[in-house]
């Protein structure tokens, strides 16, 4: 039974989706029929899908390929982001001369101290443990 109902449901279902509405478009005062169109709920839903898409695109173009982008927040101009990669690339190296500018003050400092200074030049190298290779 329960096969039988979800059929007769689901041909219901298609029926009333291909069943035809008539819309008419009629003058107040006169009464006269302006417009008159015959439509079913298949129609509308197309219709109506359609013309989103429609707007979804042409919003979407019109904003990449206008001067509108700009006004994004966010987005700027193409002078802008390259200025600002350029100013993180001056602050990241400026940033890396003060840490070894502090680094060579401190360094100053344990020297007048008298402390021992950090070793910051290479690893040393042990040549005793590297074998030759002597043909």
């Amino acid at each position: 039974m329960q096969k039988i109902t979800i059929r007769l449901e689901s041909i219901k279902k298609i029926k009333r989706k291909q069943s035809t509405y008539r819309l008419t478009v009629v003058n107040e005062d006169t009464f006269a029929d302006m417009l008159s169109v015959k439509i079913n709920r298949l129609n509308v839903y197309i219709f109506f899908s359609t013309s989103f898409v429609f707007i979804v695109t042409f919003t979407i173009l019109l904003i990449s390929f206008t001067p509108l982008k700009y006004y994004i927040p966010g987005y700027g101009s193409k002078n802008a982001r390259n200025a600002i990669e350029l100013l993180k690339i001056k602050t990241d190296s400026l940033e890396k001369v003060i840490y070894q500018n502090e680094l060579y003050m401190n360094n100053i400092k344990k020297i007048l101290k008298g402390d021992n200074p950090l070793l910051l030049d290479t690893n040393s190298l042990n040549i005793n443990n590297i074998e030759t290779n002597v043909e």
